[in-house]
């Protein structure tokens, strides 16, 4: 707390200096004016001792209420005091009549302030602060999320004599507190999720009360006295246990709002609801039946219906009805009547017939998506104030010839139907938004462009369109068109002419169509371009006028055939350029990049040289690596058993709030591990997971469990570490871990899948989707009724408690145990019909369908494309959130299922049919290893920074990397692919040389206490095992799993044979002599250091493209009251980590001098060797340096 205020303090402040102090009344001698450090900082005096000031120990007034006085007796004095019955006084001289003057206008400012507003919630508290009293004058008061009690923390709140809102909700009262009662003031009060079983009659007191929440608890009834609140009109019982209306409601006249949501109520009682005037009902998960009476309920206005597994409904019963909410139910028809209707939500139905009697005149809102409509009545054609329609994933095969003349219709979604052609007719249309995506599409109207000119955004994508229509038919064009999609279509070049008349169009996808060129004239007409994606088709180059479009931040054309690179980088707003997978040969850049590059993505081209020298100041720039670098044996590898590409895109806010996991060689086995990890709207979660979740499945790896206890495990533990580093927010997490049993060798390969959210991933088998995930929210049964077992509340958008819509999640701690991180375990044998699998985030899956998925990627080879082309797909279809993708293609065979050590078989082969490409990332303003990369978050709560080193990734350190990669010197063997392999006669199952031993190494990481509860800055507690502590820092012994090559050397020539003297140094020079360099041992790899199936980098990308350097390799999250004590066995007994520095380096002048030297020591060793050499330690060995 210290820490964090110290960092704060600073901006705050007002006044601040050096003066003499005395404490409490003049008259007393015993207080004595001492020289001390005072501070005006926000609405408090801060008085500390000189020497003292900077180590926190300091006295705080608060002026609030409280008096500034001028002291008669001494020149130049002011008395300052605090407010309440304990109030302090502190005097302060002044030197000069300036100063006193400037304190006493300054002070009188915050003396007269009063606060109204006081929002303490999710501070962890047991009991009220003291200092929450210090104002009479409170008004609104949050304290929900803490952990009170009614019995002993409330009693207090009598005090605030104005207090007119309270929020106690999500609290340990257990009963109801009685003390508020008595603050007549009261007009809000919410006690949702306590655990109250019974209202005590004392309510009755309250008489001014108008709001009252009592959602979430253990409530069978109400008190008579609740009737006697006169202005109460919003009463929330949702998620209780009534199973009848409660009577008290009939003497609540003024109560339009009712929630009832969540109650098991059977048959509805109508002689409780025909004696109120109740206007807004809301009964969801009551499973209750509407009995089919005449006069039922006139003046209801607001129905809500909404999760009530109804399979019919009459809503003509309702004569008065505005807005009915009926999603997520079982309808086949719906009938309702119209002479008040003004909203219609109905989606996620088995809807195939509507009637509304008489036509809806009022309608606006229309919402009848994911029916099984087959046509739509043609009175919505009529309707004069209809403005948004919504009837996507229907049945559709043709819309009403006059829907589009609508002069009130704004906005029309009409995506994944089975239409095959518009209407005609669009005199007059006002359409703003046409959404027409995954329709059968082949042409659109000839005068669409021309009629309908107040369009902003059309998408057309995943149609079989060839053409579009003209936006004018002269120079002159009147098109508002600002965004245009057209992803995945038959366009051709004749398309791109008809583009020239939209001046105004800012996002342009053309992706995945049949384009050969892009005419440099029409690109100079689109000077208001802002984003283009021609990713896909047959492109072979960018115009040379996209310099015109001043405001190009975005240029996306991968998977093309490229061969120059455009000038794109001579525009100043330019942010990402994706030029991947295409056939560029070099690469000119201006001496000066555009300041806010973030991305520069050249993977996919094998022909490229570029010098990287010249591209420090992009924070991600992505390439391959240079074929020169890998050996002929390695170019001619069989084909992999497994091969991955992965990609992420960030959101229409440029924040990228997804991770992807990629590690090719996990394990001592042969192994595999991918994740993919989605924080929503949150960057530091899902970066969290992926530098962290590996480690913590290689640690559970360890002690032998089955698929699901290990998966299971890696899940909780996680959850642990994320809730001790005060991360309160969560995310979506899904991991693929591919492995051969060891306790079986003529097993086949395993893959096993848990996933917890939304993040989920599929298996293409025989050409069709097997799903290996399961999404868990209230939806599914048994979740719903854990999450009311625990007593909380589903809002109307499916979330618990309002938070988040999965009831299994990482994160989120404070939803426990209604939310919950257990995953869904799942493990399948991979057979020869398996082609790939699919791991995505929430908005791929939003987006596109698995089957989709997997017709999309199936017959691309490279995967790096095939992830791309996913991301590209759903952003084409309108997905505005971060996207990730991770695609890994298998090619297993009835080999890979024999272990070659037990049949002397020849090895299957490694994955890698080519050397991967690596991303050569060089990231601007390196930090030095000593320093820590900050992470924040807009919305998280927690404020960390920690040096970041990621093993998430199967990518080897920038050390080891950058020289070879600069200098075009060969890999080791046992750096390269994983495709080399190993010699005649080894195990591809077991093998020698594959990167597969966890290492443990030191990791410091450092945490802002502000908001985390770890205890650090008690003095009273003893220090924990593990920490050290470095004034306001916090350095923690964290355990990092590391993938790492053996130590055996691999080289082309014949091993040097092995004495038990062999010296490191001797080992040194004979590997020197046989790969041409002496390669210095080097610290641990990431995990998955031997290669990546498609890309590579030497940091982690974060942030639209940026990257973490890997220095060193970091536990994020291995903080003090979690650190790990020594376990026999496991990766703690792993071998220490040798220090580069303690290694001997031969220079190649002096190569065969040292040899000689070696030589001779070794003879004479084995000469003075004892009669019983295995008695002395191995580690005892002389060396002659």
């Amino acid at each position: 707390i210290v820490s964090f205020f110290g960092e704060k303090l600073s901006e705050r402040v007002q006044l601040s200096g050096t003066y003499n102090v005395r404490k409490g009344k003049m008259q007393l001698p015993v207080n004595r004016w001492r020289r001390r450090r005072v501070i005006l900082c926000g609405t408090c005096l801060i008085v500390s001792s000189v020497k003292d000031s900077q180590a926190g120990k300091m006295h705080v007034l608060p002026l609030i209420g409280g008096k500034v006085e001028e002291v008669r007796k001494h020149s130049h004095c002011l008395a300052f005091s605090s407010s309440g019955p304990q109030s302090q006084t502190y005097y302060v001289s002044f030197e000069n009549f300036t100063e006193h003057l400037r304190w006493q206008r300054q002070a009188s400012k915050m003396v007269s302030q009063r606060i109204s507003s006081v929002d303490l919630s999710n501070c962890s508290l047991e009991q009220l602060p003291p200092n929450l009293f210090y104002s009479q004058d409170l008004t609104h008061l949050n304290l929900k999320h803490n952990f009170l009690d009614a019995s002993r923390s409330l009693v207090e709140l009598q005090r605030f004599s104005k207090l007119r809102s309270l929020n106690l909700s999500n609290n340990h009262l257990g009963h109801f507190p009685l003390s508020i009662c008595s603050i007549a003031t009261l007009t809000e009060v919410n006690l949702s999720c306590n655990c109250l079983s019974s209202v005590p009659s004392a309510v009755g007191d309250m008489r001014n009360l108008q709001t009252f929440l009592l959602d979430g608890n253990r409530l069978s009834d109400l008190p008579d006295e609740l009737g006697d609140l006169p202005q109460l009109s919003y009463l929330g019982l949702t998620f209780n246990e009534f199973r009848q209306v409660p009577t008290v409601l009939e003497q609540l006249g003024a109560v339009e709002r009712l929630c009832m949501a969540g109650n098991e109520l059977g048959t509805l009682t109508l002689q409780a609801f025909r004696l109120l005037r109740i206007k807004h009902i809301d009964l969801r998960y009551t499973h209750f039946m509407v009995p089919d009476e005449p006069d039922f309920l006139r003046h209801v206005t607001h129905l809500d219906l909404r999760d009530n597994q109804l399979s019919e409904l009459d809503a003509s019963l309702f004569p008065k009805l505005e807005v009915l909410h009926c999603e997520r139910n079982h309808l086949g028809s719906l009938k309702l009547r119209g002479t008040f209707l003004k909203g219609l939500y109905a989606s996620s139905n088995e809807i195939c017939q509507l009637e509304i009697c008489p036509m809806p005149s009022n309608l606006t809102y229309m919402d009848v998506s994911r029916n099984r409509l087959e046509s739509l009545p043609e009175w919505l054609c009529d309707s004069k104030k209809l403005e948004v329609l919504d009837v996507n994933h229907n049945q559709l095969s043709q819309l009403p010839e006059r829907l589009l003349c609508s002069g009130s219709l704004r906005k029309l979604l009409a995506g994944y139907n089975q239409l095959q052609k518009l209407p005609e007719k669009l005199e007059g249309s006002q359409m703003e938004v046409l959404d027409i995506q995954h329709n059968q599409l082949s042409e659109l109207p000839a005068s669409l462009f021309l009629k309908a000119d107040s369009l902003r955004c059309l998408n057309a994508s995943a149609n079989q369109l060839e053409s579009i229509p003209p936006s004018s038919l002269s120079e002159e064009s009147r098109s508002s068109l600002q965004e245009l999609y057209l992803t995945n279509n038959r366009l051709t070049d004749k398309c791109v002419p008809m583009l020239t008349g939209h001046g105004h169009l800012r996002v342009l996808h053309l992706a995945y169509n049949q384009l050969q060129s892009f005419p440099a004239s029409k690109m100079a007409k689109l000077e208001e371009l802002e984003e283009v994606d021609l990713s896909g088709n047959r492109l072979k180059a960018i115009p040379t006028t996209i310099l015109n479009c001043k405001r190009m931040h975005t240029v996306i054309a991968h998977s093309n055939c490229i061969e120059v690179f455009p000038e794109v980088m001579q525009l100043s707003d330019m942010k990402c350029v994706d030029l991947s997978c295409n056939e560029l040969s070099e690469v000119t850049l201006p001496e000066n990049l555009p300041p806010k590059l973030q991305e520069l993505d050249l993977t996919g081209n094998p022909r490229l040289a570029l010098d990287h020298k010249t591209l420090d100041n992009i924070r991600c720039f992505r390439i391959d690596q240079s074929p020169s670098s890998f050996s002929a044996n390695e170019a001619s590898a069989a084909p992999a058993v497994w091969s991955h590409g992965y990609t992420e895109a960030s959101g229409v806010k440029n924040k990228l709030c997804v991770a992807a996991l990629s590690v090719n060689n996990f394990g001592e086995n042969r192994e595999a591990l991918y994740g993919v990890f989605d924080g929503d709207r949150n960057v530091e979660v899902p970066y969290l997971l992926q530098c962290t979740m590996g480690d913590v499945l290689a640690e559970e790896l360890h002690k032998s469990k089955s698929e699901e206890d290990y998966m299971t495990s890696t899940f909780l533990v996680m959850q642990r570490k994320l809730g001790t580093a005060g991360q309160k927010l969560g995310g979506s997490a899904v991991l693929c871990h591919i492995r051969h049993d060891p306790t079986d060798p003529g097993g086949c390969f395993s893959l096993t899948t848990a996933n917890v959210g939304k993040c989920q991933a599929i298996l293409c088998r025989d050409g069709k989707p097997l799903p290996l995930s399961v999404l868990h929210n209230v939806g599914v049964a048994e979740e719903y009724q854990r999450v009311r077992q625990h007593k909380a509340i589903v809002t109307e958008d499916n979330k618990v408690n309002g938070v988040t819509d999965s009831t299994r999640i990482m994160g989120y701690s404070f939803l426990y145990p209604s939310v919950i991180p257990q995953p869904h375990v799942q493990t399948v044998v991979l057979t020869p019909q398996d082609e790939f699998f699919i791991l995505g985030s929430r908005g791929l899956w939003d987006s596109v369908s698995p089957a989709e998925a997997v017709e999309a990627v199936r017959n691309v080879p490279d995967a790096l494309a095939a992830a791309k082309k996913l991301c590209t797909l759903a952003q084409g279809y309108g997905c505005g959130e971060s996207l990730s993708a991770v695609v890994v293609q298998l090619s297993v065979s009835e080999d890979c299922c024999c272990c070659c050590c037990e049949l002397g078989a020849p090895p299957p082969p490694s994955p890698g049919l080519f050397p991967p490409p690596i991303n050569v990332v060089i990231r601007d303003a390196l930090p030095p290893p000593s320093s820590c990369s900050e992470i924040s978050s807009e919305v998280s709560t927690s404020e960390m920074s920690s040096e970041v080193g990621s093993t998430a990734s199967d990518e080897p350190p920038q050390s080891a990397l950058l020289p070879e990669a600069h200098a075009g010197v060969s890999f080791p063997a046992e750096q390269r692919a994983v495709g080399g392999g190993g010699g005649a006669g080894s195990c591809a199952l077991h093998p020698v040389c594959l990167a597969g031993s966890f290492q443990r190494q030191l990791s410091s990481a450092t945490f802002s206490s502000a908001l985390s509860d770890n205890g650090l800055d008690s003095e009273d507690e003893e220090p924990i095992a593990g920490v050290f502590s470095n004034g306001t820092r916090v350095e923690v012994e964290a355990d990092v799993h590391c993938l790492r090559a053996r130590e055996h050397p691999v080289s082309s020539q014949p091993p040097v044979p092995e004495t038990p003297d062999r010296t490191e140094s001797e080992e040194a020079a004979d590997e020197h002599e046989g790969g041409g360099m002496a390669e210095v041992p080097r610290k641990a790899e990431p995990a998955g250091g031997a290669e990546s199936g498609s890309t590579r980098t030497l940091g982690k990308r974060r942030g639209n493209g940026s990257v973490a350097p890997q220095e060193r390799s970091h536990n994020l999250i291995e903080i003090a009251t979690d650190a790990p004590t020594r376990k026999p066995g496991g990766y703690f007994t792993a071998p220490a980590q040798p220090d580069p520095e303690d290694q001997f380096i031969i220079p190649p002048e002096l190569e065969e001098e040292v040899k000689e030297i070696m030589k001779q020591h070794q003879q004479e060793q084995q000469q003075q060797q004892k009669p019983h050499p295995t008695d002395q330690a191995a580690d005892t060995y002389d060396t002659p340096l």
